[in-house]
């Protein structure tokens, strides 16, 4: 049997397998019709699957990040936190990479199911420590979240990219970051009203903690609700493929594939940077902020970064602009021009603040305002960047199959990168030293970046025309 490769590479490979079942990626049948499909169930629909990985990020990610949104996990010390956070995405990066693997042995189901486990134990370690000031719980977590959270980013990104319809892609994304974003709003209201009159620095009370972790023990029971893709229907009535029982070998060759081809080549600096500054806004918001303002911070990284992917969102989409190209373009040149301010404003801030290592709270609105206007902006940042990375990656392939090791590789990079990151911050590292590198990272990024949108509107035009003419050559056989 002829096994067609569908990817991102320049050109196309196919490998001969003798038993069926082993193909190691998929093309969209596009000889489908709707009418093939008849009624699309609601449980079966893409959205469904969109809202059951959207809740799943809700309770494990949303509110991992609801407690870094804190400032460092709410603790006094940054560096706890971070170098356990390093440690945290250290194993993620094994475990990214080693997505594709878990996925063809137990399906995305499960998979994304197993793989909220470890939230709930990272936020034990952040309860243990906070009451009782034990440090070890907290590296046991960070290990154990670590292990399952790579086989959650890999599969969530998948499936958040891999499942839609291509002209509901953007918007289905920002459906995805707005659950995550929730579970750091709610996450952030909860803290705001238990922290709301500590107008000084320190740790969050922690009673913080046990509310966070009851949302996380949830996840789980949600992700049995996914379908695997071969039961997904779409509303164009083209079917999902996502073959399994591929071989490790077969595997690893094409993973190997898709790392050196052209786009995923182009877009690593900016996986990268997407990855190393995260450190950066929960330290920062710890080192200078009070416990109230940091919860304020938690709260209002969810409604900003929800503003951000939903206006990127919006502009990949937009209906009436017919080229791709044009709204991929413009979408690019607007983040590129608020990161670029973004930290340009840092690096003169985090000068002054060197000297005067102010503590900000919101009492005192004129000093407040200007620092934690910055913090807002990181965020945005952040949440345009995010999106539009997945946009990206969602126009490569229309496959769950090919996404999967699209959204690994990815998370891989990204959270190589934040291991870094998280790690050198917590040497520590003075802020205008970490707040300078991500300047130059930013700006490194971008020549690449824009190449990259460029190839991926390529990639996706022909993986269009492709389907035109195999859905014209379905149609000549029928007549």
């Amino acid at each position: 049997m002829t096994t067609r490769l569908s990817g991102i590479g320049t050109d196309d490979v196919s490998i001969e397998n003798e038993e069926s079942g082993t193909g190691l990626s998929s093309s969209p049948t596009t000889s489908n019709t709707p009418a093939s499909y008849g009624k699309v169930v609601f449980f079966r629909s893409t959205l469904f699957q969109i809202l059951v990985v959207g809740i799943c990020a809700f309770t494990a990610p949303g509110i991992w990040t609801a407690m870094n949104g804190l400032g460092v996990g709410g603790s006094q010390s940054p560096d706890l936190v971070n170098a356990a956070n390093a440690l945290l995405y250290a194993f993620m990066t094994v475990t990214c990479f080693a997505g594709p693997w878990l996925t063809n042995a137990t399906g995305f189901r499960y998979t994304l199911a197993v793989s909220t486990l470890g939230y709930p134990l990272y936020g034990a370690g952040l309860y243990v420590n906070n009451r009782f000031g034990s440090t070890w719980f907290v590296y046991f977590g960070a290990v154990v979240c670590g292990i399952s959270a790579g086989f959650f980013w890999s599969v969530e990104g998948a499936i958040s990219t891999g499942y839609p319809e291509s002209h509901k892609r953007g918007r289905y994304i920002a459906t995805w970051f707005t659950f995550r974003n929730t579970g750091n709003l709610i996450g952030g209201a909860i803290s705001l009203g238990i922290n709301r009159n500590v107008n000084q620095r320190g740790q969050v009370g922690y009673q913080t903690y046990l509310a966070f972790i009851a949302i996380q023990c949830l996840g789980c029971f949600f992700g049995l609700l996914l379908s695997n893709p071969e039961k997904v229907q779409r509303d164009d009535g083209t079917r999902i493929e996502a073959p399994r029982g591929i071989q490790w070998r077969d595997e690893a060759r094409e993973m190997w594939r898709l790392l050196k081809s052209r786009s995923i080549v182009l877009l690593i600096p900016l996986f990268w940077y997407y990855g190393w500054i995260q450190a950066y806004p929960g330290t920062y918001l710890a080192t200078y902020f009070t416990v109230r303002s940091r919860a304020l911070g938690s709260f209002m990284y969810a409604v900003v970064g929800n503003l951000a992917t939903w206006l990127v969102g919006f502009l990949v989409d937009i209906p009436w602009v017919k080229s791709r190209q044009t709204r991929a373009i413009t979408t690019y040149v607007l983040i590129a021009l608020l990161n670029s301010a973004t930290w340009i404003w840092a690096v003169m801030i985090q000068n002054e603040y060197r000297h005067t290592n102010p503590t900000l709270d919101w009492a005192d609105q004129r000093a407040f305002g200007r620092g934690f206007g910055l913090y807002l902006f990181e965020r945005i940042s952040l949440g345009m960047v995010e999106n539009y990375i997945y946009w990206c990656i969602s126009n490569l392939s229309d496959s769950p199959g090919d996404q999967i090791r699209y959204s690994s590789l990815l998370r891989g990079i990204e959270t190589a990168a934040v291991a870094v990151g998280f790690g050198i911050q917590a040497i520590p590292t003075a802020l205008i030293a970490t707040a300078s590198i991500n300047f130059g990272l930013w700006f490194a990024a971008l020549p690449f970046s824009y190449y990259a949108t460029l190839q991926v509107v390529r990639k996706f035009n022909q993986l269009e025309k492709e389907k035109h003419e195999e859905s014209l050559a379905g149609n000549q056989r029928k007549l």
